[in-house]
């Protein structure tokens, strides 16, 4: 969606930028009265607050299972409403993303389980714990049970930050390097779709790592698609 981010109001004449407020409205007076002061930008990434303090607040106070179906409603609004272009500039795939896409299969499983294992409670309340904060659980924490929940999580922001990486380019010409790697990118997330998610932790973060070289790439360092190819290369599938 290619917006007028820089708005000045016709009210007061208080200027202030959507792009870091995501508010439509006046802060100064509140008027939706405004005019846009920039040429039409691209952007998908609405402004949204996550906080899941008010589920951590009820810990004590509620089932697991009450626990999870919160928190799966809280991060599956969160991560409906972001995307990655702000004011015509690509984003990086953040932590905070890809920590609430898991959150969101983590809770679904924990929801659903009747007998839950201590491991996989535990590591379900880690992520209750640190998802907001933009933190994710290394590869090696996460149990055998729950690891399709990250690598279904991974694929489908993998391909939703595609999507976005399309949309960024439309105006813009990507190399050939660049756009080899960003195919690639799309047959391995149609892989691990097709697995329904069920691939070592590891790997899905190799296939974060070779994600985050492309848009460093696209962003201006040459030598970051080379590492891109050489993430993908290694990527094995059980």
């Amino acid at each position: 969606m290619k917006i007028r981010g820089e708005r000045e109001c016709t009210e007061c004449g208080t200027r202030w930028s959507y792009y870091e407020t995501g508010n439509v409205s006046c802060p100064h007076c509140g008027t939706l009265r405004s005019v846009g002061l920039d040429d039409r930008t691209e952007h998908t990434d609405l402004q949204i607050e996550f906080d899941l303090t008010p589920v951590r607040n009820t810990v004590d106070d509620s089932t697991t299972g009450d626990l999870a179906k919160r928190c799966r409603e809280r991060s599956r609004e969160y991560v409906r409403q972001r995307g990655f272009i702000r004011g015509g500039d690509l984003r990086e795939l953040d932590d905070t993303y890809l920590a609430a896409a898991e959150l969101v299969h983590v809770a679904d499983i924990v929801a659903r389980e009747r007998q839950l294992a201590e491991r996989d409670e535990l590591y379900f309340l880690t992520l209750l714990e640190v998802t907001d904060q933009g933190r994710r659980p290394p590869a090696s924490e996460v149990p055998d049970s729950l690891r399709s929940a990250r690598g279904i999580a991974v694929a489908n922001a993998v391909r939703d930050y595609r999507r976005d990486i399309r949309t960024w380019s439309e105006e813009r010409t990507l190399t050939t390097d660049q756009q080899r790697v960003l195919e690639t990118l799309g047959d391995h997330v149609t892989r691990i779709r097709m697995l329904e998610g069920d691939i070592r932790p590891e790997t899905a973060e190799t296939l974060v790592r070779a994600t985050r070289e492309l848009t460093a790439a696209l962003q201006g360092e040459p030598e970051a698609v080379e590492r891109a190819t050489q993430q993908l290369e290694t990527l094995e599938f059980e």
